[in-house]
């Protein structure tokens, strides 16, 4: 049972919880009991205990008797000459209640943090090392393998999982991708299942070349998923929730494929590497990725659609040290001349962040035709 603690001159700044032990427990100080018995097992005496836990001897006794009674086991136990322990039922108690403790403290900090920037909204938390969930891309982990003096923690997500942690505030900038094929409308229905109006803004980093991976020189001869599918070649997905899963069912849909019918598609892989090293060492026949990773592990490629990769995150960050140096980093030549060593990547001028209902609204392809379709 949660609520929020409030104070007569503070506004609500954190979530506190206490146990529900039903109608007998309904006007009983849970959290006092606790203090109480932690106080038992730490001095010895009830005497010393009460002090501690700032309430009387007499208040203390009864407290103890009155959860006894209800639960009708004893909590702690007074022997002669030897004060006062906690009873079998009392430690676990109290242990029991440490572990529930640390782990909702874990679990409520990103809501607690989410109060603190809705109800001080002049005064947001600005991270002196960013929190970055990012769909994971061979460019950006090369690049912050190598980076140096550069504080960022970044932990690999599928774009869902990302733009959703970003939403939680578990994170402070969300990587994610979508296929140039989309539509506006498309796009930014997507991104409005986690960023809100006026909130987030968003940021185009770069075009990556999407197709299929086959073994090096294609020995089936694949030239589109319908032949992988007629052919019977075993696949390598990518995990659900990521980016590259949902272009893999689009092109599926695209040639009336049923994901049944592909021998493989319940075998999931979480990172571009992993879906190209299954194929390299015969375990797959076929896999959907980028281009540098096929070029990476020397395999067969067969281009079919681009993705643009951005970047978002809360809009009061943009301006942050933090933010400002990261896209400084992006627009440096260390991380654009990364990108034109490594095949199929394009990097994208960033501009200033923008509104991410914007984001949709891309620049046309260096050779001026429309984005290739997913077909």
């Amino acid at each position: 049972m949660s609520d929020i603690a409030t104070s007569p001159s503070l506004p609500p700044t954190r979530i506190r919880w206490t146990w529900d032990l039903g109608p007998d427990f309904a006007d009983v100080d849970i959290a006092g009991l606790m203090a109480v018995l932690a106080a038992v097992g730490t001095y010895g005496t009830l005497a010393a205990a009460a002090q501690a836990a700032g309430t009387s001897y007499r208040s203390a006794w009864g407290l103890l008797r009155r959860c006894e009674t209800a639960l009708g086991r004893p909590l702690v136990v007074k022997a002669r000459g030897r004060g006062t322990s906690l009873s079998e039922l009392g430690a676990l108690l109290l242990e029991l209640d440490g572990a529930a403790r640390t782990t909702l403290s874990e679990f409520h900090a990103p809501w607690e943090n989410r109060l603190r920037e809705l109800l001080a909204p002049a005064a947001p938390r600005e991270p002196v090392g960013l929190r970055v969930a990012a769909s994971h891309d061979l460019a950006l982990a090369d690049w912050i393998e190598n980076a140096r003096r550069f504080k960022l923690d970044l932990f690999w997500r599928g774009s869902e999982e990302a733009l959703a942690a970003l939403a939680r505030d578990e994170c402070d900038v969300a990587g994610f991708h979508v296929p140039e094929a989309w539509s506006s409308s498309q796009v930014n229905a997507w991104l409005g299942r986690w960023l809100k109006p006026r909130q987030h803004v968003c940021i185009a980093v770069m075009r990556r070349r999407h197709g299929l991976l086959t073994a090096g020189g294609n020995p089936h001869g694949v030239r589109s998923v319908a032949d992988a599918a007629r052919l019977g070649l075993r696949m390598v997905n990518r995990q659900r929730g990521s980016g590259t899963r949902s272009m893999i069912d689009q092109l599926l849909a695209a040639n009336g494929l049923s994901a049944e019918g592909i021998a493989g598609y319940a075998h999931e892989e979480f990172t571009h590497d992993a879906v190209a090293a299954t194929i390299a060492s015969g375990q797959a026949d076929v896999g959907f990725g980028i281009q540098a990773v096929a070029d990476r592990y020397d395999l067969g490629f067969i281009p079919l659609t681009w993705d643009r990769y951005g970047l978002a995150l809360r809009g009061f960050l943009a301006r942050s040290p933090a933010v400002l140096d990261l896209l400084r980093r992006f627009d440096g030549n260390t991380f654009r001349q990364r990108l034109a060593a490594m095949p199929g990547y394009e990097s994208l001028p960033l501009g200033e962040p923008r509104p991410w209902e914007e984001f949709a609204q891309w620049p046309s392809p260096p050779d001026g035709t429309a984005p290739p379709s997913a077909g």
